[in-house]
């Protein structure tokens, strides 16, 4: 009753004789119900203190551990035109395998005989660049003829001037031996003129003497003409040595220059051919490029540029392919506040979609249907969608992940922390603060020891 009422009924009257007061107050379900309450008390109590394991709960998909073993396309480095499909999708290629040919759709390559013909190109310029060795040997042979035969015109020279010397000495000695008979004549022709005067000689004797003085006179202006013509010759081969010396020296630079010459003219052959050389190794690699080859054994999912004729350019995309042999694994993404928990080597659950788990996120033992799973990497850089990439791979020491599970299929995981209270966990989540942080251990490739160290 509500007692709201100066009139107590319940005062005046005694309710406890009829049949609901009997029902009501001589019934004792409130003393179990007490002991209901007492007992789940103290149960939500016990439940307070039983750990709870830590978790960061994140959504991501299957991939590959290997970058080269994801889904991937073929691209042509060339651009052509599509002339035969060898394959079709869905079919199983090993590596090298060929996929389609194509041809040439840019007039530079449409010669069937350019590899041939810039071979030719290849021969010729080496053979001009032969040519030119022996030009240059040539060359080199008359400079070295040159270079004696001005050391043999030195030499002439040099004996020229000798002679020439020599032949002034005995012009000198001759012009004083000129001298001294022309002494000896005008002596004589004075003591015959004496004589004569004292009339010892007759003047025929005289006559005579005279004759003989202006020959000495006339020896002697002969003999100084000869001594001055070979001073004259002494210095015309002077000359000649200098008109030598500067002759085979510009006959020996005009070779020298044609040596020179005809070495640049090698150089550029040469490099002509080096450059023809590459050519003819880049139309070799092209033509291989016709033919585009599987790089991995896998299946070729879709013809992203289909029929015969078709042309592409350089670098699109022609087929996709899936690798048949790949170790798979799951990327996931954490909000930047978690992500500083998550290190290398961390364990980590995980529910692939379609295979049905029952999960207790406090306690991994106790869930059923998830796989084991380690941090193999971390992203340092956010992604687009505002948080990091975590790349996981199975944990050996867990059982195997399924083997139907897809390239590109979902996944939850729930990277495991520390292990705390449930009361502590209650708490924390009513005032909004992150898990406990943990300092991971000294090799990060290694699964660090988690303890706690609350900040």
């Amino acid at each position: 009753m509500l007692n709201i009422s100066n009139e107590k009924l319940n005062e005046r009257i005694d309710i406890t004789d009829t049949k609901s007061g009997k029902f009501v107050f001589f019934r004792k379900h409130y003393e179990i119900f007490n002991k209901v309450l007492v007992g789940l008390f103290i149960l939500f109590v016990i439940i307070l203190f039983l750990p709870w394991t830590q978790n960061i709960r994140s959504t991501g998909n299957v991939t590959t551990l290997s970058p080269e073993h994801r889904p991937q396309t073929i691209q042509s480095p060339i651009p052509g035109r599509i002339e035969q499909w060898y394959i079709n999708e869905g079919d199983y290629v090993n590596k090298g395998d060929t996929i389609l040919r194509i041809s040439e759709v840019s007039s530079d390559y449409f010669d069937p005989q350019l590899i041939s013909r810039t071979s030719g190109q290849i021969d010729a310029k080496s053979s001009s660049a032969l040519t030119y060795d022996e030009k240059i040997n040539a060359l080199r042979q008359q400079l070295e003829a040159q270079q004696n035969e001005r050391e043999l015109k030195r030499e002439q020279a040099i004996n020229k001037i000798e002679q020439s010397r020599l032949k002034v000495r005995s012009d000198s000695i001759k012009l004083e031996a000129a001298k001294t008979q022309i002494e000896i004549a005008r002596t004589q022709f004075e003591r015959m003129q004496t004589l004569q005067e004292e009339g010892l000689k007759s003047l025929t004797d005289l006559e005579t003497r005279r004759l003989r003085l202006q020959e000495a006179q006339a020896q002697l202006i002969a003999q100084e003409n000869q001594l001055l013509s070979s001073k004259n010759e002494v210095i015309n081969a002077e000359i000649e040595i200098n008109r030598i010396t500067a002759e085979y020296a510009d006959k020996i630079s005009k070779t020298r220059q044609e040596i020179f010459t005809s070495q640049g003219n090698q150089f550029n052959t040469r490099a002509e051919v080096d450059k023809l050389e590459i050519q003819l190794s880049n139309y070799e690699q092209r033509s291989q490029l016709y033919y585009i080859l599987a790089p991995q054994d896998g299946y070729v999912n879709k013809a992203l540029r289909a029929g015969l004729g078709e042309t592409f350019g350089q670098g699109e995309q022609l087929v996709g392919i899936m690798p048949s042999n790949y170790q798979i694994a799951v990327e996931t993404y954490v909000r930047p506040l978690d992500l500083p928990l998550i290190h290398v080597g961390e364990e980590v659950r995980i529910q692939f979609d379609g295979w049905p788990a029952i999960i207790f996120r406090g306690w991994p033992n106790l869930s059923f249907g998830t796989y084991g799973a380690k941090v193999v990497a971390v992203e340092n850089y956010i992604s687009k969608n505002g948080k990091y990439r975590v790349l996981l791979a199975p944990d050996p020491n867990d059982n195997p992940w399924p083997q139907q599970i897809g390239i590109g299929s979902g996944a939850e995981t729930i990277a495991l922390l520390e292990d705390v209270p449930i009361w502590y966990e209650l708490w924390r989540n009513l005032n909004g603060f992150p898990p406990n942080y943990y300092e991971a251990g000294n090799n990060l490739q290694d699964q660090p020891s988690k303890t706690n160290n609350k900040k």
